[in-house]
């Protein structure tokens, strides 16, 4: 009797307090909710009336000006947002990261500022990264001002050159109808730090205008703040250098270089267009399998959290790298607090100039702000949960992105797990299977010719899968016979370049991160980490003396030191990747913890300190495990794509020390990717089979058991007792069907609020 009051006892407690989990998960959620246009106004309003900052608009035509180029979020302080989150405190007031250019002064630079507090701000600080290093104002994001001076450099150009482009390609740069060309600018600008000089390649423009390289190519140097002094200093024409403009028009007149000439443009051909061609048997007058809620929507989603079988957490997208989500727990424990996207790089090989030159960044495109519309059905299926997201980024007031995230439920065709149990004579014991629902939130980068799709996906046995699927147009330089060995033609004079795609996520681990027993506090922040492989042993048979055996056994690293768990590419990389919490044991005695498991194929892009990859060090590693720092938070920045060579945040520091990682609060840095060879099938464009990377964090011992076992959308058939099949199931045994009457709508356009 005892015991069974007890055991009351204990499950009340329980209950209570994963109860109390909960609320305090929902409490905290709004700490890392992205600024609401309110916020952001104010912000702006604020710093405006700061006389001493000088501030202008962004979009003044002088680039002698002070003005904010970036406003997002800044997101607490980990120890001050656990209070909140575990303690059920008051949440740290919200404060916003600002990006200020000052051009407007003797020495230009770029600060960053936290100001504060929020909805009503009264005052800002200077915010550093680590080290103090100041950030060059050559290093600072491209704007929509300088693209537009940039433009009338390239028109200058045209009125010079247009009548070699005329005859070599039948388009012109500016003073054109159809037949107009537009640009596509490289980075990074130049080849050392202070550098702002541009490789600028021409295309026709048309649809699908990256994969229309005509073959000229021109270096602008625009450093000075006057966009009156720039200058073009090289021009790549037909495989030909030129040190000037006006070197290329005399010898092109003169005849005295190969001219180049194109064949005539057809309208007619959609080569790089979506437009359907070809012969395909599938029907056209019926939609194919559609995904469909018959009973109703199966998860919950309040602001910025997020509730689905077992699992909460709270996201945002971070306008400068993109989707992060906070606080992940499952059944109330805490299993991460941060699982962040840091970086995306594509690095490129070719014969043009702007070939050789293409290294993008993409943090430094503000890659997080390219989350344009979703598309019912395809992007999304039409029953998801679709977001609006605001950004502020080279702009006087919020812009509103419309449905540019989705959260939606999905089955994956595929059983979770399931079994047939054969009585070898025709018939069968019994079958059981479960349905795979999973959670997807979702949202798309689209950094000009690449489109990255983000996902986060939560299984219902705890496993959570960080994927990005890559599609978009290739880029494109104009066709040499000798750009043969960096990439493939698809088309009369058109080469796709090989490059090397490498995505950068933050996980900040805290496994069995909150202790729910309402006698004891724990906050889980100190992990441990080892690695798992199999080494072969030889012994003697014991039950044949004569004979020798030989088999695998476990083989396990515990890892003390940040550089000891530090994974070179082309090193050879353990299997089992393995977090753990020292302190808590599951029903079994062994360690609660999680693993990582790849799905990648990724390889470094350039030889360690080879001026570029100084600015993504990070990319050296599969996987780095640091101790958590504040001064820690990103291992990239939105100006590592101006200035690689002496980056303001340099991921390589952050083991230099190489500090003990033993019952630490832990950092895992995991790098994921894939070289992608473009061929004649990535025309129109890149499609997603086969060109999806990311990794799993997967349960291992952190569980008594499978906790899908929780799920009722199990069905097990046995015979009776005549043979007849005995169905037992926990959800309506008729589904129905239903699908959207909606007809689709795309909007597409994105403003300011």
């Amino acid at each position: 009797m005892w015991f069974s009051w007890m055991l009351l006892l204990a499950s009340l407690a329980t209950s209570t307090a994963s109860s109390r989990s909960r609320e305090w998960a929902l409490h905290g959620a709004a700490m890392f909710a992205d600024l609401t246009p309110q916020e952001m106004n104010a912000v702006r309003d604020y710093l405006y009336s700061c006389s001493e900052l000088g501030l202008t608009s962004a979009r003044d035509k002088s680039l002698k000006k002070n003005s904010i180029l970036l406003m997002e979020l800044h997101v607490p302080r980990k120890h001050e947002a656990l209070r909140a989150l575990d303690r059920g405190q008051a949440r740290p007031s919200r404060q916003a990261r600002v990006v200020v250019q000052f051009g407007n002064q003797a020495v230009p630079n770029v600060t960053e500022y936290i100001v504060g507090p929020l909805p009503f701000p009264r005052s800002y600080q200077v915010k550093t990264f680590k080290g103090d290093r100041p950030i060059r104002f050559e290093s600072r994001p491209i704007s929509t001002v300088e693209y537009e001076h940039l433009n009338g450099v390239l028109e200058k150009v045209g009125a010079k050159a247009n009548n070699i482009l005329q005859e070599s390609t039948g388009f012109t740069y500016g003073n054109c109808t159809n037949r107009c060309l537009t640009f596509s600018d490289i980075a990074p600008r130049g080849l050392a730090p202070g550098e702002r000089r541009t490789w600028i390649m021409l295309q026709k423009f048309v649809e699908g205008y990256f994969i229309h390289p005509v073959g000229f190519e021109v270096l602008v140097n625009h450093k000075d703040l006057d966009h009156e002094k720039w200058t073009v200093e090289k021009v790549w024409y037909n495989r030909q250098y030129f040190d000037s403009l006006e070197e290329l028009v005399e010898k092109y007149e003169k005849g005295m270089i190969d001219k180049l000439k194109l064949q005539e443009h057809d309208d007619e051909d959609l080569f790089s267009t979506f437009i359907p061609r070809g012969h395909m048997n599938t029907p056209t007058n019926i939609h194919g399998a559609k995904l469909v809620e018959p009973q109703g929507r199966r998860f919950q989603v309040d602001g910025n959290f997020v509730e689905y079988a077992g699992w909460s957490f709270a996201y945002r997208v971070r306008s400068s790298a993109g989707l992060q989500i906070f606080d992940l727990r499952f059944n109330g424990e805490r299993i991460a607090y941060e699982i962040a996207l840091q970086e995306a790089i594509a690095f490129y090989s070719g014969d043009s100039p702007a070939a050789m030159q293409t290294k993008y960044i993409d943090a430094g495109w503000a890659m997080g702000t390219s989350d344009y519309e979703l598309a019912p059905g395809i992007d999304c299926p039409e029953i998801a949960h679709f977001v609006d997201l605001y950004h502020y980024y080279d702009t006087d007031k919020p812009v509103r992105y419309r449905n540019a995230l989705c959260i939606f439920e999905m089955t994956t065709a595929l059983p979770l797990r399931r079994h047939f149990n054969s009585n070898f004579q025709g018939g069968y014991n019994f079958y059981g299977g479960l349905e795979n629902h999973v959670l997807v939130i979702r949202t798309t980068s689209t950094v000009y010719n690449y489109d990255y799709i983000w996902d986060f996906v939560f299984y219902q046995n705890g496993v959570m899968e960080s994927r990005v699927s890559a599609t978009g147009y290739i880029h494109a330089t104009f066709f040499t016979e000798n750009g043969l060995n960096y990439g493939t033609r698809v088309y009369n004079y058109v080469l796709g370049n090989l490059h090397t795609h490498l995505i950068h996520y933050k996980v900040d681990l805290d496994i069995a991160g909150e202790d729910n027993s309402a006698l004891s506090f724990c906050t889980g922040r100190d992990n441990s980490f080892e690695t798992i492989d199999l080494k072969y042993v030889n012994f003697t048979n014991p039950w044949s003396p004569g004979h020798s055996i030989v088999q695998s056994k476990l083989h396990r690293t515990q890892h003390e030191t940040e550089r000891s768990a530090a994974f070179r590419f082309g090193k050879k990389f353990p299997k089992y990747l393995h977090f753990y919490n020292p302190k808590q044991n599951n029903k079994w005695g062994h360690k609660k913890g999680y693993r990582i498991q790849y799905n990648s194929h990724a390889n470094s892009v350039l030889p360690r300190g080879w001026r570029e990859e100084n600015g993504i060090t990070w990319s050296r590693y599969p996987l780095a495990v640091t101790r958590h720092k504040d001064n820690e938070a990103t291992s990239s920045s939105i100006y590592t794509q101006h200035d690689p060579w002496e980056p303001v945040v340099s991921f390589e520091e952050f083991i230099r020390n190489n500090e003990n990682i033993v019952n630490q609060d832990l950092v895992a840095w995991v790098t994921v990717g894939f070289l992608h060879i473009p061929h004649s099938e990535d025309i129109p464009n890149t499609a997603t089979p086969g060109n999806a990377v990311g990794f799993f964090l997967r349960p291992f011992n952190f569980f008594d058991e499978d906790p899908s076992l929780a799920s009722r959308s199990t069905v097990i058939v046995r015979p009776d007792e005549k043979g007849q099949p005995k169905v037992q199931r926990w959800t309506p045994e008729v589904v129905g069907h239903c699908v959207s009457d909606k007809p689709f709508f795309y909007n597409g356009t994105y403003a300011g609020v």
